[in-house]
C-alpha cells in the first residue's frame, strides 16, 4: 500500500507539473492533492485490479481522475459557505491559504482535469470501450446522481433530524457512489463478468457505509491531533450521524454489521482478496 501510495503521489504531481497553467492555480491544486489523506479509493481499485491478479499500475490514470474528485470535493466542502472549516488533513484548508475565490477555481480545474487525464490515458491502460464506460461511470457517480446529490440532501439535512433510511441514502451518494466506482473501475478493467461485477458493488456499498459510520464516530470520539481535522463539527452544526440516531455504542454495533456484511460477501467470490480484505479491516480499525 506504501508503494502504491508513493507512486499515485509523484503521477499527481506529474499530472499538475504538466498543465500549461497559472502559478497560484497550480500551487492551489497540489496544496490539497499532496496533503496526504488515506487514499481510500485508489487502494481500493488497485486492490480490485489484484483481486483478478492483473497489474495495479493499469489502474493509475483512473485512481488519479478518482483522487483529484474527491481532493475539488473537500476543497468545496471546506468553504464558508458549504461546512465553513479551516484544518483539513491538520493543514489550514485550501480557501485559508489562497482565499476562496482561487480555492473554487482549483476545484473546479481539478474535477474539469480528471476527465482530461481519463480521455487522454494510452490506450494499453484503457483502450476506447473502456474509456468511455469508465468516463460515463464517474460522472454518473461524482455527479447530480451521486457525491453532489448526497451533498445536497447533507445541506438540506442540517438543523432537522432525519430517519436512519434518510442518513444511509445521504452517505450512499455523498460518500458511497465514488468508493462504489473504484471498485467497479477495477472491476472493468480487468474484464470481469457482469455477475461479479454485482457482488463487488455491493460489497463496494457496504464499505462506502462503513467509512461513514466509521467518520462519524471518529467525530465524536477521535482526537483534533490524530485525525488532521477538527472534532465535534457534525454536533455543533446538528448534523443527524449514525452516533446521534443510534447511540455511539448502537453506531459502533452498526459498524460491526456493516463490515462483516462487506467480509462475508468477499468470501463468496472466486477471487484473491486479501488485498481487499486488507483494506476493509484498514477502515473498520482506524484512527485517522
Amino acid at each position: 500500500m506504501k508503494e502504491q501510495i508513493g507512486e499515485l503521489q509523484g503521477q499527481l504531481q506529474e499530472y499538475i507539473d504538466r498543465l500549461d497553467a497559472p502559478k497560484t492555480l497550480k500551487d492551489s491544486m497540489l496544496y490539497s492533492l499532496q496533503s496526504g489523506g488515506k487514499r481510500i479509493r485508489p487502494l481500493l481499485l488497485f486492490a480490485t485490479l489484484e483481486a483478478f491478479r492483473k497489474d495495479w499500475r493499469a489502474g493509475l490514470p483512473v485512481a488519479c481522475a478518482v483522487e483529484m474528485i474527491h481532493t475539488y470535493s473537500l476543497i468545496h466542502d471546506d468553504l464558508p459557505c458549504m461546512d465553513d472549516d479551516d484544518l483539513r488533513r491538520g493543514k489550514p484548508t485550501n480557501h485559508k491559504v489562497f482565499g476562496e475565490a482561487v480555492a473554487v477555481l482549483a476545484g473546479d480545474a481539478l474535477l474539469t482535469y480528471s476527465f482530461q487525464i481519463l480521455s487522454e490515458a494510452p490506450p494499453a491502460l484503457l483502450d476506447d470501450r473502456k474509456k468511455i464506460l469508465i468516463i460515463s461511470e464517474l460522472a454518473r457517480a461524482a455527479g447530480p446522481e451521486g457525491m453532489v446529490a448526497g451533498q445536497t440532501l447533507d445541506m438540506e439535512a442540517e438543523d432537522r433530524r432525519i430517519s436512519l433510511a434518510e442518513l444511509e441514502s445521504i452517505h450512499l451518494h455523498k460518500t458511497g457512489k465514488l468508493i462504489s466506482f473504484c471498485v467497479k473501475a477495477g472491476a472493468i478493467l480487468a474484464d470481469a463478468d457482469e455477475k461479479t461485477q454485482a457482488k463487488l458493488s455491493e460489497f463496494a456499498r457496504r464499505i462506502g457505509l462503513a467509512f461513514q459510520i466509521r467518520d462519524d464516530i471518529l467525530d465524536v470520539v477521535g482526537k483534533a491531533e490524530i485525525l488532521g481535522k477538527n472534532v465535534g463539527s457534525d454536533q455543533s452544526k446538528k448534523k443527524s450521524t449514525y452516533p446521534a440516531l443510534l447511540s455511539l455504542e448502537g453506531a459502533d454495533k452498526k459498524l460491526e454489521e456493516t463490515i462483516f456484511a462487506a467480509k462475508t460477501i468477499l468470501r463468496e467470490l472466486p477471487l484473491e482478496t486479501s488485498s481487499l480484505e486488507r483494506i476493509t479491516e484498514q477502515i473498520w480499525k482506524r484512527e485517522n
